[in-house]
């Protein structure tokens, strides 16, 4: 199966650079696999496609400050990115220019009030691109939410490109599917009856890096780390028991329970690192529904929503999209896709 299989056309003014002034008045393109039925709607009618009993899984990580830029003795600059901590003063990151920086050498890096910490690389892996640096403080301190770069300015409020819940920092990127969800909203779906039950998986630098390969079976996932607590496990456990729907808010949450159900067969209490990779012919045994975005041409994210609706209906409704200019990426509209 080849990386241009799952390929596009996307007109680039249908990338939204802003989120809407309310978070749950983004369209939503409902396609229910079983019936073959297309609807378009807004993501404040989701209730309506939610029953009693089913169990909305949520994924509470937060971005940290992770992108920052600093100067090496020689004056020359680099940009960082943090991706997960290694060790009490370590992280791994994502370093430009690489090549540039020797192991041993130190990078100096200050925000605009003053406040400078210093970062010494550790060591560097070519083959996965990413290096390790020890800091003599905390990094996020002088750092900045990594905001895609296919988004041209900086949202004016920061936490609109964290979802309402988001409440354990240790993030690259965020879980967007989630940034459509209100506090109301989600009151809503619980009066209705619906449970919402929270995981973990904090979203890595994989998300910033396109498929290189032309076999996608030559690429390789980073690894996340997830978290499942026992009280969510049994929350998933009894409704799958009992025939209630596991709708899974974005591909992060997606990754998560089905990373642990590949593992145990069911949903246990458990932490690890994951680097599942969903693409057509992955059986599902957890989710039945994906609350998610519209992703970009060519990536691992299209080809797990066509392994979850097949990748001919996968081309199709995003062409229709195009075609009723549904806004695009991480500030873009939603998608409802129920698999069974």
């Amino acid at each position: 199966m080849q990386t241009n299989d799952f390929d596009y056309e996307l007109p680039k003014e249908l990338i939204a650079h802003d989120p809407l002034e309310k978070r749950d008045a983004s369209r939503m393109l409902v396609y229910n696999k079983p019936k073959d039925k297309v609807e378009l709607k807004h993501f404040y009618d989701i209730v309506d496609f939610l029953n009693k009993g089913d169990v909305v899984v949520i994924n509470t990580t937060k971005v940290m400050n992770a992108k920052m830029f600093g100067l090496c003795k020689k004056g020359r600059k680099f940009e960082l990115l943090l991706h997960k901590p290694v060790n009490d003063d370590s992280f791994e990151i994502l370093l430009k220019p690489a090549k540039k920086l020797g192991v041993g050498e130190t990078i100096e890096i200050s925000d605009t009030s003053g406040t400078t910490v210093v970062g010494t690389l550790k060591s560097k892996d070519p083959k996965s691109g990413t290096a390790v640096m020890s800091f003599d403080g905390d990094p996020q301190k002088v750092g900045e939410m990594p905001i895609p770069g296919y988004i041209n300015k900086k949202p004016k409020d920061p936490n609109r490109y964290n979802t309402v819940y988001a409440d354990q920092t240790g993030s690259a990127a965020a879980p967007t599917a989630g940034l459509h969800w209100t506090p109301e909203l989600m009151d809503k779906a619980k009066k209705k009856g619906v449970v919402f039950a929270e995981v973990l998986l904090h979203v890595g630098i994989g998300t910033f890096r396109p498929v290189k390969v032309e076999n996608i079976y030559d690429h390789q996932m980073h690894s996340e780390w997830y978290n499942v607590t026992k009280e969510s496990a049994d929350i998933i456990n009894k409704a799958k028991k009992a025939g209630n729907k596991i709708v899974a808010t974005g591909t992060t949450s997606v990754r998560t329970l089905e990373a642990v159900y590949k593992r145990y067969g069911e949903m246990r209490e458990c932490n690890g690192d994951t680097d599942i990779f969903i693409y057509p012919g992955f059986e599902f045994g957890m989710v039945d529904v994906m609350i998610t975005n519209f992703h970009l041409p060519k990536s691992t994210l299209v080809m797990l929503v066509s392994a979850f609706i097949g990748r001919e209906k996968t081309l199709e409704l995003y062409n229709l999209a195009v075609k009723e200019r549904f806004r695009f990426f991480s500030f873009g509209d939603a998608c409802f896709f129920v698999r069974a």
